[in-house]
């Protein structure tokens, strides 16, 4: 298992999927897990997309393979964007094509805005806009959720959420929604969540948004200047990221294209992995 130093001394660790990094002059493809600060094995191959790309994922500090570090206050998302331009360094590469799902987003966006040069391509998977100070409002997750009404599942997760919107979680209810986050609720789905509860550090994600992590103002000015291409690919039911919401984040980028996954909620390689991994394929090579 590849590992490097960040420049606190902690030891992160890197998962290579397919080619080696920079191997015949091919950008790698580095990937930055959401959660925030989960493993970076729930991606797992993409749906395929490392077949087709080298990949390089990396594991947050005190995530999967990575070392805890001495201060928990690095957790903070604006810190970590030191560890992501620690990878590449180590990669050896002038620059490389970025993809981040969820709340690894965020990460993505300050780093674009701090290394814009070390940014190929961007591809922003069922973003999160907590960076960029955009609220999704209730009934815009309410009105995304009523579009899977049929499924046998539905009565009680939607309950669920109907008490998330109202303030009155719990951790039944935020367990109850589960379905929701996926295209299909089936065994690879269940499967795929049930392992998610081994994978997070709730210490680091309670840090990573703490206060000071964004300032939205600052990021969208970078932003605006960014001439970078970005992909942002949101899935059609995605209560986290309901395309309304992506749409506003997309407007925020000089150069970016917006495509919706039909019938797809926050994993959305999980749900067809040959048109999720066909979109940002072309993308990363257009």
């Amino acid at each position: 298992m590849p590992t490097f130093s960040a420049y606190d001394g902690t030891k992160l660790a890197h998962h290579v999927r397919g080619q080696s990094p920079g191997a015949e002059g091919v950008t790698p493809l580095v990937c930055l897990p959401g959660g925030p600060m989960q493993a970076s094995a729930y991606l797992g191959d993409l749906g395929g997309l490392a077949a087709r790309r080298p990949s390089v994922l990396l594991d947050l500090r005190g995530t999967g393979d990575s070392a805890v570090p001495e201060d928990p206050s690095t957790y903070r998302c604006d810190r970590l964007v030191d560890d992501v331009e620690a990878l590449r360094e180590h990669l050896g590469v002038a620059s490389m094509d970025l993809l981040a799902h969820s709340g690894g987003t965020n990460l993505a966006v300050l780093y674009a805005a701090r290394h814009p040069e070390r940014v190929r391509r961007l591809v922003l998977v069922a973003p999160s806009t907590m960076a960029l100070g955009i609220p999704v409002p209730g009934a815009v997750r309410r009105e995304t959720a009523l579009l899977r009404e049929g499924e046998p599942w539905f009565p009680e997760a939607f309950a669920a959420l109907e008490e998330i919107v109202a303030g009155r979680a719990t951790a039944d209810s935020w367990a109850a929604m589960a379905p929701f986050a996926y295209g299909r609720w089936d065994a690879q789905a269940q499967a795929h969540r049930a392992a998610e509860d081994g994978q997070r550090n709730d210490e680091a994600a309670a840090a990573y948004g703490a206060e000071g992590a964004y300032d939205p103002d600052v990021t969208r000015a970078a932003l605006a200047r960014l001439t970078t291409p970005v992909l942002l690919l949101a899935g059609e039911v995605d209560l986290n990221s309901p395309p309304p919401a992506v749409a506003e984040l997309a407007g925020l980028f000089p150069n970016a294209e917006l495509v919706v996954q039909p019938g797809a909620a926050h994993f959305p390689w999980l749900y067809d992995p040959e048109w999720f991994t066909d979109a940002v394929s072309a993308f990363l090579t257009g």
